[in-house]
């Protein structure tokens, strides 16, 4: 069976949104419409999206803003922006933030329909087929499926958040991961407490790999952390 495709669609016009919702759903698409931009941050934060549109003039956080929210947790979620606005500087605005696509309104459904079914295709096209399960780290073995920690002498299981940090210290192998990304991604929070949360998950963590002498976290200042095997 074909998995149907979860979207994200935030427009403030209700009667609009919610004809717009009913159609995309009869297209065989999951959506979850909300009514202003922060709204929308917050089920972004507690929910997996395919992919969200974007209405740009909203009250309370415009498209704008919310799509930049929306890439620093994650980065490769499609974004298309719906607007009745045709300016230049306002179209090349969303595409620096990371649009996919940028659709005037008033549109054609059947359009709207054949780009997002583009954008989904290409994102896809770019995701790997199965997820990595275990990783070598070192002299560690790391298994994410069972959260277990393995060494030569040792084998630590793995509390379910030490294990999400990890794993995506893992995916980003000695590349930084930003605070508000581990945060955001994780804790689904960014404040004072989650940052000391995460600070003594950091140091737990590094607690476990010092076995290793080539295994280190190291802070990067103003930015976040990095995992490095020398």
């Amino acid at each position: 069976m074909k998995k149907k495709h979860s979207i994200l669609l935030v427009e403030d016009e209700e009667n609009f949104g919610s004809v717009l919702k009913n159609y995309l759903e009869l297209s065989d698409y999951i959506v979850t419409l909300c009514t202003d931009g922060n709204k929308g941050l917050i089920s972004f934060k507690n929910n997996i999206y395919d992919l969200c549109i974007l209405d740009v003039m909203m009250p309370v956080r415009d498209g704008f803003s919310l799509a930049t929210e929306i890439k620093k947790i994650n980065p490769a979620t499609p974004l298309v922006f719906l607007t009745a606005k045709k300016l230049k500087e306002d179209i090349l605005k969303g595409y620096q933030i990371g649009a996919d696509d940028y659709i005037t309104k008033p549109f054609d459904t059947e359009v709207l329909l054949y780009k997002l079914k583009v954008v989904l295709n290409r994102n896809n096209s770019q995701i790997p087929k199965e997820k990595k399960l275990i990783y070598t780290i070192g002299g560690f073995n790391y298994n994410t499926k069972i959260r277990e920690l393995k060494s030569k002498t040792t084998t630590k299981k793995l509390s379910p958040k030490e294990s999400e940090l990890l794993k995506l210290l893992c995916e980003n192998l000695n590349e930084v991961v930003s605070r508000d990304v581990a945060l955001n991604k994780i804790w689904k929070d960014n404040n004072y407490f989650t940052t000391r949360s995460m600070d003594v998950f950091i140091a737990k963590l590094r607690k476990y790999l010092k076995e290793d002498s080539s295994v280190e976290i190291i802070n990067v200042h103003g930015n976040g952390f990095r995992l490095l095997v020398k």
